[in-house]
């Protein structure tokens, strides 16, 4: 009987501490300082031995790159596994049209590759 009062204390406890706190606001925004943004990806895989390879990253209708959080560069990212170079390629890539991901020779057993870019689709 006396755990039983104690666990009944804690529960009442618990819920008045809950009432306490202040209500959260599930409207709340970004503020506009932070665009949403969507991101696209293009990725393959490859086995050792296996030459260079590129993959188109679509580009969503109506949006633009999105930059990085306080830079001009584009927001971008790279996943890999396994041993490969990879990068997006300056020569065939304008980040307007065209968004082209390659990598080299995979010298691992195999490789694995994600590019994924960020884009900015608010309406302007």
């Amino acid at each position: 009987m006396h755990v039983t009062r104690i666990v009944f204390i804690g529960t009442v406890v618990f819920i008045l501490w809950c009432l306490a706190l202040p209500p959260i606001d599930a409207g709340a925004q970004m503020p506009s300082e932070f665009p949403a943004t969507t991101e696209q990806a293009c990725s393959f895989g490859m086995a050792k031995g296996e030459p260079s390879h590129t993959c188109q990253v679509p580009i969503p209708a109506g949006c633009l790159v999105a930059h990085a959080p306080g830079t001009s560069k584009p927001w971008t990212t790279i996943s890999k596994g396994g041993k490969t170079f990879c990068r997006f390629d300056e020569k065939q890539t304008d980040w307007k049209t065209k968004i082209t991901g390659t990598c080299g020779r995979c010298s691992t057993a195999q490789c694995s590759v994600q590019f994924i870019v960020r884009f900015d689709c608010n309406p302007r």
